[in-house]
């Protein structure tokens, strides 16, 4: 089947990571141990060959040094031992910012606080929601953590710590931090400090930190995409809204809900195909395919409310898919069946919040992404 035609690109993520793929390490690690290494090669004149550190579960971990070149963006003083880098190793998470460099350049502080910096390739947040300092690196409150206590079993003087990833703006264009208002880089995260390959729990705080970031802003609207072709027709459909009302939610569309609820978002508009929307019309918020099944009694029910021919209505439960009743809808000339789905997608959105005034539309495209075939 191909990408065009196949079911809607999206994340296929498995709670606890899946198992037998190979876990790998955050951001937030590798940076916590390329400063320690880099204070280490600071106070005694030579860079270490390997460094441990500690994980938030009280774990150790042993990480190589690397020497930085000229491409790391430490300057000059290349074979300087306060600059130290560690390669970040994903695992078999298919994660963007596999093999990055994390670079740390550590100097003494002339105040008396530590002091983390970004420089070239790591993000800089430019706007509230984060609960990070805006004008402050992105680094979240566990890597911080992580980093200062590495920094402590070297040394309590303070430091300053500039963290640079080479190539790590490009890497962040595959990621949501233009959309987040972090700009310039990579972000430095993690709360476990490892990384589990298709994570769920990774995916789901990217949903909600995305929200988050919306609803502090103030923002109108957030619309609720399903996926990549969900999400570009969403932006064609609302070109005046700022990107980071967006959010792809994949399957989690009930945790989104549930967060525009709780930020006081005003306005909702979930965009999805003919798959998840028949499922989100049943009242079930986690769309993957292996955690629900399409109810086809449900297609047949509203085929012949809207007083469809009976070959809609056979459709209906002809096969297991949702995509076969859409074809027969579209040929017949009979999407009334789809527009009663957008109708009870929006009572079980309400009900979900327990807000039955809560202002949610819910549009269906088709299975490109190209146009609208119903909404409500």
């Amino acid at each position: 089947m191909s990408p065009d035609h196949g079911p809607e690109p999206g994340p296929e993520p498995q709670a606890g990571g899946r198992p037998g793929l190979r876990t790998g390490w955050t951001t937030g690690t590798c940076a916590s141990a390329a400063a320690k290494a880099a204070l280490v090669g600071l106070l005694t004149g030579r860079a270490p060959a390997d460094v441990e550190v500690g994980l938030p579960d009280g774990r150790r971990v042993a990480f190589p040094v690397d020497r930085p070149t000229e491409e790391d963006g430490v300057g000059s003083a290349v074979g300087a031992p306060n600059r130290c880098v560690v390669v970040k190793d994903a695992g078999d998470d298919p994660d963007c910012t596999d093999g990055a460099r994390m670079t740390a350049v550590v100097d003494w502080a002339a105040g008396s606080q530590t002091e983390l910096r970004a420089g070239p390739g790591v993000g800089v947040v430019t706007r509230p929601g984060l609960g990070l300092a805006v004008g402050g690196p992105s680094i979240t409150d566990v890597p911080r953590r992580m980093i200062l206590a590495a920094l402590a079993e070297v040394s309590d003087r303070p430091v300053v710590v500039t963290f640079t990833v080479p190539g790590g703006e490009e890497m962040a264009a595959r990621t949501s931090n233009q959309r987040l208002g972090i700009v310039g880089g990579i972000s430095i995260l993690g709360t476990t400090g490892v990384v589990k390959p298709f994570s769920t729990a990774a995916y789901r705080a990217s949903v909600v930190q995305q929200i988050d970031v919306a609803a502090a802003q103030g923002m109108p609207m957030v619309v609720l995409a399903t996926g990549t072709r969900s999400d570009a027709f969403a932006q064609r459909r609302f070109p005046d809204l700022d990107p980071v009302c967006f959010v792809e939610v994949g399957d989690f569309t009930g945790v989104a809900l549930r967060r525009c609820a709780a930020d006081g978002v005003r306005r909702v508009c979930w965009v999805g195909m003919a798959g998840k929307l028949t499922k989100l019309a049943a009242g079930v918020m986690m769309t993957h395919f292996r955690s629900s099944k399409v109810d086809t009694e449900l297609l047949a029910s509203v085929a012949r409310e809207a007083g469809a021919p009976e070959e809609v209505v056979v459709a209906a439960t002809e096969t297991s898919t949702a995509r076969h009743f859409f074809e027969v809808c579209v040929a017949a000339g009979e999407m009334e069946p789809w527009r009663r789905l957008c109708e009870r997608a929006v009572v079980a959105c309400r009900a979900h919040v327990g807000d039955g005034e809560f202002d949610v539309e819910v549009v269906c495209t088709d299975f490109d992404g190209a146009r609208e075939v119903a909404r409500a």
